[in-house]
């Protein structure tokens, strides 16, 4: 059996209880368990600890073990910068906010942080005793520094003197000196002094661990295995160098969380100098409001009580990091990628050819879009085939156009280095760059003026609204004079790295509805176009959540009048409420409901008299869920859309996103295969419980079936056979 297939079947069993509990939040106030709804961030909370569990899995190697636990601290941290953030948004600037719990700001402040403690205790806990006694026998140790020998040491300190030091710099707070700007998400020490001279007053001054120096020293020792050492135990040791002769009273290391969310800040004056508006805001993203602050055991109190009235927080804001544990684990990605252990982590496999182009690599991909649509799941099947169209594109003489929507992309973007050559090349290039896309606003903004000077059409953004849609549009003028354009519509970025780590639906076709849909939608984005209709899109924010809504209540009025029906949707997260009551009221009809959502999910499924009829799994593993298939009934004529969206209420009013309706048969039962097999999966799929809480997906005496394996081994012959009612 596969390593991936025996985590969830052999090990599980055994801890089933365990596991259970873990993936459990503790009884909550009545009024949460009353509401209808499921908060939108404890539901976040219980998909980190999905992704916690990966880490438990004995079949996997410590390094990718290693992956997945520092994979929830980066979720952690974006957990708390955006959603624990805005949260202080509507506390600091006195805004009225009722969670879908029921609760109001200040008490869902406290519940939320104590949630947060209980995850952080867990995953501490799990490193020290499941993890951290692996290091030795897989090659390599974490060592302090009181634990090396005198000549490595030695090297450390040299290593100290000749690297760090002269990076480092104290920045001293007191009545003389103002409260320095410490950087989010960064490794801090406060050093607290004192001078004879000064009548033994305590002063503390701030070190910020610079960001461009390796987590760890390497020593590789005479057995062949590796040794690493903290950077930050080595500054410990040796800070005195930057306080001479002055005493040192304690050094505390620290890490911290700002607010950068910027919900309430967000200018409604659209005619602004935008690109200049965005770079402030994200300045402010690096000197806002602490909302989280990370410090190791046996901090000084003196410290501590001057921090908490300097960033206004309280004992529920900070978190206490057992002292044999480490601080930020997002750390652990130099020993996860270690050239030495490249052998030991998971591979990737060679992707498939698609099933719609079993010929890829020996035609020509202009002239079998003439013919047919193309479907891809990635990472099964590769991203080549949209890359070397647009590459090709930009060097093929016929092309007249390019058109494209640009959310996050690759450092070394070819889709970036295509549009730049399809401009040099003389060709019509327009691109919407999302320059609000969280994270990646700098690389954004730095791609999207090289192509604008490149001679490219660059549009940033809509307003305020995020546009989150994946469309490509080619036009190009035949031999023969005619005109086709090539479409492509996905639900995943345009990020050859991400492709090959997502699971995303794409589909190629130059299909005339597509092609004119898509057109008008880029006059709609690009100028100032509202087209009356369209064949086979649907798009926010003007008609998705009407239109996905409308699709429920047909279902709904079916099942009533004893017809065949039936609900699939496979997607990310679901949260808004109008489209989760339109569920409700479909479950209530009689109509069959599975969803299947990777990460939050507000929606109580199986709740009596409200949601019987509804079921939920998630599926986490080795690749991250992302693409996104609705599936209606519709009577045996099913409407299958695929796209960018899930049902958060941000997507529907606030982003702009398009969901396309399938025509052809053979892409209607790929897209039916997909969400077929994710049904069956029985190794990574967790099921949903009324109250919120995961349990791992029962196997029973079935074979395991695992998508990220099986994915692999579809044929044609399976998807023609598929059936989901």
């Amino acid at each position: 059996m596969p390593a991936t297939q025996k985590s969830i079947s052999d090990n599980v069993d055994q801890n089933a209880d365990d596991r259970d509990e873990l993936l459990t939040l503790p009884h909550l106030p009545q009024q949460v368990d009353d509401s209808r709804y499921i908060s939108r961030d404890l539901s976040w909370l219980r998909f980190n600890y999905r992704v916690l569990d990966q880490a438990r899995h004995i079949d996997r190697s410590i390094f990718d073990r290693l992956k997945f636990l520092s994979i929830t601290s980066s979720n952690l941290d974006e957990f708390c910068t955006i959603r624990l953030g805005s949260l202080y948004n509507y506390l600091d600037y006195g805004k009225e906010r009722f969670d879908y719990s029921g609760l109001r700001e200040t008490p869902f402040r406290g519940m939320l942080l104590v949630e947060i403690r209980k995850y952080l205790n867990e995953q501490h806990q799990f490193y020290l005793s499941d993890l951290k006694p692996l290091f030795a026998k897989n090659g390599f140790r974490i060592c302090e520094y009181q634990t090396l020998s005198e000549q490595d040491r030695g090297r450390v300190d040299q290593y100290f003197l000749r690297t760090v030091y002269p990076m480092l710099t104290p920045m001293m707070f007191d009545s003389y000196h103002t409260f320095p700007t410490l950087k989010n998400n960064r490794l801090l020490f406060g050093v607290v002094t004192r001078a004879v001279a000064e009548n033994g007053q305590h002063r503390i001054s701030f070190i910020q661990v610079p960001s461009n120096i390796a987590r760890f020293y390497e020593i590789l020792n005479m057995d062949g295995t590796l040794s690493f050492v903290p950077i930050e135990d080595i500054i410990r040791h040796n800070v005195h160098h930057l306080f001479r002769n002055i005493e040192i009273l304690s050094v505390n290391l620290f890490r911290i969380n700002r607010n950068g969310d910027f919900t309430l800040e967000e200018s409604e004056d659209i005619e602004s100098n935008f690109l200049e508006e965005l770079k402030r805001k994200l300045q402010t993203r690096r000197t806002g409001r602490v909302v989280r602050m990370d410090v190791m055991e046996g901090a000084d109190p003196w410290m501590m009580r001057l921090l908490k009235i300097q960033w206004d927080l309280d004992e529920l804001n900070i978190f206490t990091v057992p002292a044999d544990s480490m601080l930020d684990f997002t750390g652990l990605g130099q020993i996860i990628s270690h050239k030495e252990f490249r052998d030991r982590r998971s591979q990737l496999r060679p992707p498939l050819k698609p099933i719609s182009f079993p010929e890829y690599g020996e035609r020509d991909l202009f002239e079998v879009l003439k013919e047919r649509d193309i479907m891809l799941h990635h990472p099964y099947n590769s991203m080549e085939p949209v890359i070397e169209l647009l590459e090709k594109a930009a060097e093929d003489p016929l092309v007249l156009s390019i058109k494209i929507t640009i959310y996050r992309l690759a450092r070394e973007s070819r889709v970036s280095a295509a549009l730049l050559k399809a401009a040099e090349n003389g060709k019509h290039v327009s691109v919407l760059f999302e320059v609000k896309a969280r994270f990646d606003e700098e690389n954004n903004l730095r791609e999207a003026q090289k192509l604008q000077k490149a001679g490219c059409f660059v549009i940033y953004g809509v307003g305020a609204l995020k546009t989150h849609t994946k469309l490509l549009l080619i036009v190009r003028r035949e031999p023969d004079d005619r005109v086709f354009r090539y479409v492509h519509i996905a639900s995943g970025n345009y990020n050859e790295v991400t492709a090959r780590l997502y699971t995303d639906i794409g589909l190629l076709t130059t299909k005339e509805t597509y092609a004119s849909d898509v057109s008008e939608f880029f006059n709609v984005i690009t100028g100032h176009s509202q087209p009356s209709s369209y064949r086979n899109l649907i798009t926010s924010p003007r008609d998705m959540r009407d239109e996905l809504c409308r699709l429920a209540r047909t279902e709904a009025e079916n099942a009533r009048k004893g017809f065949p029906s039936g609900i699939i949707i496979k997607f990310n997260s679901i949260q808004d409420k109008t489209f989760i009551d339109a569920l409700y009221e479909a479950s209530q009809s009689g109509v069959k409901i599975k969803l299947i959502v990777r990460g939050i999910c507000c929606l109580r499924p199986g709740r009596p008299g409200l949601s019987d009829n509804i079921e939920v799994i998630s599926i986490v593993g080795e690749y991250l869920e992302h693409s996104r298939v609705y599936y209606f009934h519709s009577a045996g004529d099913p409407k299958i859309y695929i796209g960018s969206a899930d049902a958060m209420v941000r997507s529907f009013e606030r982003r702009i996103e398009s969901l396309v309706l399938l025509e052809q048969d053979i892409l209607k039962k790929q897209a039916m295969n997909i969400l077929a097999y994710n049904l069956a999966d029985n190794v990574n799929a967790y099921v949903m419980k009324e109250d919120g809480s995961y349990v791992v997906k029962e196997r029973g005496n079935t074979p395991p079936f695992n998508i990220h394996e099986e994915f692999y081994n579809v044929t044609r012959e399976s998807i023609e056979s598929v059936r989901l009612f």
